[in-house]
């Protein structure tokens, strides 16, 4: 019997959008598992406006569905955070050039870590290639309609934390 392979979505998910809600559930059709790892504290990004466990529990209620698919939790480098899960491969969604060229420089820095974990870039799906979440939470932030870009959990939390 082969082991399964496990894959790791990591990401600050500040919140999870329908953009990050398709390469999961497409990296769920490919691997026998999918770990969304949920960075506690980026050192690129500012804080976020969710919780570590607030942002793992609205992955979890918007992966419900997905039976192969867990949230969790991680605060060390990601590729070992894949080894420490059991991940080969790292799936990160690509939408435009300059997610590209970020994701080749951490693809490098990755590989020298770890040679051994390979990334998996996923397009975005055109629906989703200009969503993000800083865009959603700007949206948000000034009255914006946001139930179509996001899980149906993070619309009304996300509008009452940034209600102006």
């Amino acid at each position: 019997m082969t082991a399964p392979q496990i894959a790791l979505c990591p990401g600050s998910y500040d919140p999870i959008t329908n953009g990050h809600l398709d390469v999961i559930t497409r990296a769920a059709a490919i691997f026998d598992q999918v770990v969304v790892g949920i960075v506690d504290a980026s050192a690129r990004k500012k804080a976020p406006l969710f919780t570590a466990e607030e942002r793992m529990e609205l992955i979890r209620d918007a992966t419900a569905h997905l039976g192969n698919v867990r949230p969790q939790l991680f605060s060390t480098l990601v590729v070992h955070f894949a080894r420490e899960v059991g991940a080969h491969t790292i799936v990160k969604g690509l939408r435009v050039i300059s997610d590209f060229e970020y994701e080749l420089e951490m693809n490098q820095l990755n590989r020298q870590e770890a040679p051994d974990i390979d990334t998996l870039y996923l397009m975005a799906s055109p629906r989703y290639s200009f969503l993000s979440s800083s865009g959603v939470k700007e949206l948000a932030t000034f009255g914006g309609s946001i139930e179509e870009y996001v899980p149906a959990a993070v619309a009304p939390l996300l509008q009452e934390r940034l209600k102006r």
